[in-house]
């Protein structure tokens, strides 16, 4: 991308009704416009992460048999009626809208009901399940503390996938699959070494749900840990049952905040029973349907990661979910014909800052938009076939013969 060909323009301040560190540098660095306290529009370079993210864990999902789908977001309310979940006194958090011939419509705030009377349609027999199906979508849900930038908004994309089985066993061992999936599609975000399994309330349904919280500072969230992070467990299950359960004692935990990343839940029957999907197994015996659910916040995990990589000077993008892997700035007019010659080669990976500023100006801009490594191809780098290369991680700096740039 030519920086010179977008509309994009850096801030030299964050707007002053945006107090969150991840809203006002994703702001102030392009990714993101507010519209509004919990709605954000996402830009160019915003979008390029987002679909980064979304890649990783597409990758891991698939791996273990996931299908993808995309259901709506208007919602019809007599399903969520037969779970009683329509209700504001049950679900406080829906948007809703009158139509104009009348009745109500709302606003998906999640897809369990949606998704489990459509596979009405298409199981019937045991030989149809298990089923492990995942969407990417934009969720409404009306927060009333939609105040820490993207960490939590009222409009939000999120991963959510449900999984069908004919058995609380077979249950079971695809909820231990999705665990280790979690896990690794953490560790390919740059975030594994800080999020952690956390048990949290399993409702009705079990005795434990698990969250995937990440360690921060401004996290909402009050957990507790041991020494070596081996048991973590949400505020909400901190009691003498749970502790006893688990082998820890009070005194051996330390408390901080996180933020909620991810969660993993066995539903059981809870919305096949009232929604009717059935199968009919060995026997020809009709059946309640067994699911699970399992989720992770898309565009928060964008803001997490832009919290906890983050300096004074701006972004710090782990190279995975980078919307570019080179900031590529020529200076001279022979350095500046050769970083032509070079984003030409490797534009898709490039953001080429060709704007016409002092080189001052496109360095702090390299600074506060984060991409990995920028890339200075100037006359005086040029008399010897190299380039200069700033780790934007660490601030090193050293000359690279341009023909290897490939290889950083």
């Amino acid at each position: 991308m030519r920086f010179s060909k977008t509309f994009i323009k850096t801030l030299r301040e964050a707007p002053k009704d945006e107090t969150a560190k991840n809203g006002a540098l994703l702001t102030r660095a392009g990714y993101i416009h507010k519209e509004m306290a919990g709605v954000y529009d996402y830009l160019p370079f915003g979008i390029r992460v987002i679909e980064n993210i979304k890649a990783i864990i597409r990758d891991e999902l698939n791996k273990i048999g996931c299908e993808e789908v995309l259901l709506s977001a208007l919602q019809n309310p007599e399903l969520w009626e037969k779970t009683g979940r329509f209700s504001d006194t049950e679900v406080d958090v829906w948007f809703k809208t009158e139509l104009s011939a009348g009745g109500v419509l709302g606003l998906a705030p999640t897809h369990e009901e949606p998704l489990t009377n459509m596979l009405k349609t298409y199981v019937s027999s045991y030989k149809d399940l298990p089923l492990y199906i995942y969407q990417f979508q934009t969720k409404f849900r009306n927060e009333l503390r939609a105040k820490s930038g993207i960490l939590r908004g009222r409009e939000f994309l999120m991963k959510d996938l449900y999984s069908f089985h004919t058995s609380e066993e077979d249950l079971d061992k695809f909820y231990n699959e999705v665990e280790k999936a979690y896990g690794r599609i953490f560790e390919r975000l740059g975030i594994g070494d800080s999020t952690f399994e956390t048990f949290a309330s399993g409702g009705i349904f079990s005795k434990y749900s698990h969250e995937f919280q990440t360690f921060l500072p401004v996290g909402e969230d009050t957990v507790y840990y041991n020494k070596d992070k081996s048991i973590v467990l949400n505020e909400e299950v901190l009691n003498d049952e749970v502790l006893a359960d688990l082998g820890v004692s009070r005194d051996e935990l330390t408390e901080t905040t996180a933020a909620e990343v991810g969660n993993i839940f066995k539903l059981k029957y809870k919305y096949s029973e009232p929604l009717g999907l059935k199968f009919a197994d060995e026997k020809n015996e009709q059946k309640n349907v067994y699911m699970g659910c399992y989720g992770i916040g898309v565009s928060r995990l964008m803001g997490v990661i832009a919290e906890k990589f983050s300096d004074e000077k701006g972004l710090v993008w782990p190279e995975a979910i980078a919307p570019f892997k080179y900031h590529l700035i020529g200076i001279g007019a022979e350095g500046t014909k050769a970083a032509e010659e070079f984003y030409n080669k490797h534009e898709e990976m490039t953001l080429f800052d060709d704007r016409d500023l002092r080189p001052g100006e496109k360095f702090a801009d390299a600074e506060l938009i984060g991409i990995p490594f920028r890339v200075v191809i100037s006359d005086k780098t040029l008399k010897d076939g190299m380039a200069e290369v700033t780790l934007r991680k660490s601030g090193e700096t050293k000359l690279v013969k341009i023909e290897e740039l490939e290889e950083l």
